[in-house]
């Protein structure tokens, strides 16, 4: 990319697409260089292709039930993207795994994102998993995609606190107005150029210093700092 050149995005996608429409919204304001030329599917008829529709945004369905193999799906996946000059895929709720083929064909090119503070509680049913674990906080993290299961390396995480009386959609629905937030501005990182890649650290240069302090779930209240051993 050269400067002020919009990044082209391929999303993929498997449900609803809040996610990608919080990257359409933060398109739309200015917020992000960036232009979605593609979206796949691997199912018809959910609501991520409608705000596809709303906003023109070109969409595809491609079944993985109508590939023998998964590297043979995973192959019209990468034709696709390639035929729209995409630059950096995002997946948005995209409910399957990548294979090593589709991996070498976007090396570090990927981005995914996962309701949970990784590595803790990689896979699915994490909310419900964080409440019976019996967690104080939880949270979302934007990785990049590698060949596990949500093991890639850590591009930004946001924390949210797990309350007594919440249940899987409550903690949920606190969880994803967080991935609403740091999805786009991951995306933003890497279409200023700014994720640094060093093993397993991600560094996102000329980031705003992080403030150095803790988070308490139940509150330190009723104690004097003295007190507090």
């Amino acid at each position: 990319m050269t400067a002020g050149e919009r990044l082209k995005l391929g999303v993929l996608v498997s449900g609803s697409g809040s996610n990608l429409q919080a990257i359409i919204d933060c398109i739309g304001t200015g917020g992000l260089n960036a232009e979605i030329n593609v979206t796949i599917s691997n199912r018809a008829g959910v609501y991520a292709l409608v705000r596809c529709e709303k906003h023109g945004i070109p969409a595809v369905v491609v079944r993985h039930q109508d590939f023998p193999a998964r590297e043979d799906y995973d192959q019209r996946m990468i034709e696709i993207l390639q035929s729209h000059g995409v630059e950096l895929v995002v997946m948005a709720g995209f409910m399957r795994i990548l294979t090593p083929l589709f991996l070498k064909a976007f090396p570090m090119q990927i981005m995914n994102i996962h309701p949970a503070l990784l590595p803790a509680f990689p896979g699915v049913h994490v909310q419900q998993q964080a409440i019976d674990y019996g967690v104080k906080f939880s949270g979302c993290t934007v990785h990049f995609a590698d060949e596990g299961v949500d093991t890639g390396p850590v591009i930004i995480q946001a924390v949210v606190p797990v309350l007594p009386q919440d249940t899987a959609d409550t903690l949920a629905a606190r969880i994803l107005k967080e991935e609403h937030r740091i999805y786009p501005q991951a995306i933003r990182f890497y279409a200023e150029g700014r994720l640094q890649v060093s093993g397993r650290k991600v560094v996102v240069r000329n980031a705003p210093a992080v403030l150095d302090q803790a988070l308490y779930n139940p509150p330190l209240t009723g104690f004097h700092k003295e007190e507090v051993c």
